[in-house]
C-alpha cells in the first residue's frame, strides 16, 4: 500500500519503518514541525512537510499519529481534501467515530507496546487491536496490520480505552516508580543497574503466574515495622510518601480482604 503518515513521533517513526519492511510504500510525512517531519522523511525514502494543506492525495492509507488533543482538528482539515482512501488512527483512548463525518472509511490500528523513535522494537510479537467501521474495512486493516504483527486482534472502541487505561498501569506507572527508585539511588551514589536483575526477574514472573501471586515485599506481608520505618525515610518528599503509603494500602488491601482480615490502615 502507498502510506501517508500524519505524525513524525516515536509510533509513526517505528510503525513507519516496519510497514517499510513489510513492503509498504511511503508517500509523505507530515508533523507540526519540519525537521521532525524530514527527519522520519529521509528514514523512509519520501517527502516531507509541515502544511496540513500541503499533504499529497492518492495514498491508498492515511496514518494519524498524533496527540489526542490535535486529532480531530487534524482529520476535519486533512481528510476532506485529499480524497477516497483508507484513515486509520493510531491511539488508545480515541473512538473510531472520529472519523465519522469526514469519511466513509476509516479505522483504528492501535499496535499496544511503549515506543521510543532511535529503539527498534519486533513488531512480530506486538499485538495490534484493530477496528473497522465496516466489514471489508476491517478485513482491509488486518491485512495491512498481519503485514507487521503475527497477533491482530478485533477489539470494539471501549475495550480498546480499557486497553489502553491497564497499559498506563502497567507501563508508563511501573516506569515512573522506576524513575523515583533511580532519584532515591542516585543520592547515594548508587547506580540504578544494579535494579535490573530484580526488574527482569519480576517482569519474567508474570509471565508464568498471576501478577496478584506475583506480588512480594513488605505490604503484602502487612510488615508494619518496615512500611513505619520506610515512611520515616520519606519525611522529605511529602508526594513520594504519599505514593507509597497508597501502593502500600492497595497492596495491603488486595492480599487482606480476600482472605478476611480486618483493612487496617498503614
Amino acid at each position: 500500500m502507498k502510506v501517508v503518515w500524519i505524525g513524525a513521533g516515536n509510533i509513526a517513526t517505528q510503525l513507519g519503518m516496519a510497514l517499510a519492511h513489510g513492503g509498504h510504500e511511503t508517500l509523505q510525512v507530515f508533523s507540526r514541525t519540519l525537521a521532525s517531519a524530514s527527519v522520519l522523511a529521509e528514514r523512509l525514502g519520501c517527502d516531507a512537510t509541515d502544511n496540513p494543506d500541503a499533504v499529497v492525495a492518492g495514498a491508498d492509507v492515511y496514518l494519524f499519529a498524533v496527540k489526542d488533543s490535535v486529532l480531530e482538528s487534524l482529520i476535519a482539515r486533512i481528510v476532506p481534501r485529499v480524497g477516497e482512501a483508507l484513515f486509520l488512527h493510531t491511539a488508545g483512548s480515541m473512538p473510531m467515530a472520529v472519523f465519522e463525518a469526514s469519511t466513509s472509511r476509516y479505522g483504528v490500528m492501535y499496535p499496544m507496546q511503549t515506543f521510543t523513535k532511535d529503539r527498534p522494537v519486533d513488531f512480530s510479537e506486538i499485538p495490534f487491536f484493530i477496528e473497522g467501521c465496516d466489514r471489508d474495512t476491517y478485513e482491509r486493516i488486518k491485512l495491512l496490520a498481519e503485514t507487521v504483527s503475527q497477533r491482530v486482534i478485533f477489539v470494539s472502541t471501549e475495550q480498546r480505552r480499557v486497553l489502553h487505561l491497564a497499559a498506563v498501569f502497567a507501563c508508563n506507572f511501573v516506569n515512573h516508580c522506576y524513575a523515583l527508585s533511580e532519584e532515591l539511588l542516585q543520592r547515594e551514589g548508587i547506580p540504578f543497574d544494579v535494579m535490573w536483575p530484580l526488574i527482569d526477574e519480576t517482569a519474567r514472573k508474570v509471565h508464568y503466574f498471576s501478577p496478584r501471586k506475583a506480588q512480594t515485599g513488605p505490604a503484602v506481608r502487612y510488615d508494619r515495622n518496615v512500611i513505619n520505618r520506610q515512611l520515616q525515610m520519606l519525611e522529605g518528599e511529602p508526594e513520594m510518601r504519599e505514593l507509597y503509603r497508597k501502593l502500600s494500602q492497595s497492596i495491603h488491601n488486595w492480599a487482606f480482604k480476600k482472605k478476611g482480615y480486618t483493612d487496617d490502615k498503614l
